[in-house]
C-alpha cells in the first residue's frame, strides 16, 4: 500500500510503500518513553520505498535491550517521531510511526509486541469514559465546568 505522511509542523513530508496487514502496537518501555504514551503504533516499509519529499529528520541512535542499534528519526522543529531504522546503508526497511501517516485510519494493528511491558489499564480502555473533543481550560489552567 502506498502511504504518505508528515510531522506535526509539516517540515518533514514523505511517502513509502508498506504492508498494511502488518501494523503493530509496540508496548516496549522504549516506545512508551519515546512516544510519551503507553504504546506506539508502527508499520514497516518495503525496503528502498521510503522517499523524503521535504525536510530532513534529526536522528538519535539508541541501543536496544538486544544490543542492536537503531536510528530514531524525528522532526527537529516540532519533535514528531517519524521512523526507526537499522543503522546502515540503503536500502533499509524503516518502521514508520503510524500517527504521522495520512492513511492511519485504515492501518489497523494486527499484532502487539512487548506485551509483557504493556500498561495494565490498556485492557479496560473501552470502559473509560470518552469525550469527542478536549476539555476547555481556563487561563489559570483549571478545567472549565
Amino acid at each position: 500500500m502506498k502511504v504518505d505522511g508528515a510531522c506535526h509542523c509539516g517540515t518533514i513530508r514523505y511517502e513509502a510503500e508498506v504492508e498494511a496487514e502488518k501494523v503493530a502496537v509496540c508496548h516496549c518501555t522504549d516506545c512508551q518513553t519515546m512516544s510519551g504514551s503507553a504504546f506506539r503504533v508502527v508499520v514497516r516499509t518495503l525496503p528502498g520505498s521510503f522517499r523524503l519529499l521535504a525536510g530532513r529528520p534529526k536522528v538519535y541512535v539508541k541501543t536496544a535491550e538486544s544490543g542492536r542499534q537503531r536510528e530514531q528519526a524525528f522532526c527537529a522543529d516540532c519533535g514528531t517521531p517519524v521512523y526507526a531504522a537499522p543503522v546502515g546503508p540503503e536500502p533499509r526497511d524503516l518502521v514508520l510511526r503510524v500517527g504521522t501517516l495520512r492513511q492511519r485510519d485504515v492501518l489497523m494493528p494486527t499484532l502487539q509486541l512487548w506485551a509483557r511491558s504493556s500498561q495494565g489499564w490498556i485492557a479496560d480502555l473501552a470502559n473509560i469514559p470518552a469525550q469527542d473533543t478536549q476539555q476547555v481550560f481556563a487561563e489559570d489552567g483549571r478545567i472549565r465546568p
